[in-house]
């Protein structure tokens, strides 16, 4: 009963993860500014990065879990650049 009743809750966590990063694409792709672009960005990276996590569960393999932290990893300085880009107009100075 356990095992079955996380395969279902895994399946059903990378459904509604699939879910959400779709209703997320929206608003990259509709997003009226540029902040809500960005933020959409942000919130797809770390579904992404959930979205392995589960896979990695599910799988029981370890690489995802490692692939998960790279994403971590250049989400939040890719955050950091392109909201130092809009404050400033450059990224480097």
């Amino acid at each position: 009963m356990t095992a079955l009743f996380l395969v279902w809750s895994i399946q059903f966590a990378q459904i509604l993860l699939g879910a959400a990063m779709l209703l997320i694409l929206y608003r990259i792709i509709k997003g009226p500014r540029a902040q809500d672009r960005i933020l959409g960005l942000d919130v797809l990276y770390v579904n992404a990065m959930l979205m392995l996590i589960t896979f990695g569960i599910r799988t029981g393999d370890s690489i995802y879990f490692e692939i998960s932290l790279a994403v971590a990893l250049l989400g939040f300085v890719s955050t950091i650049a392109l909201a130092k880009f809009l404050m400033r107009g450059e990224v480097i100075e």
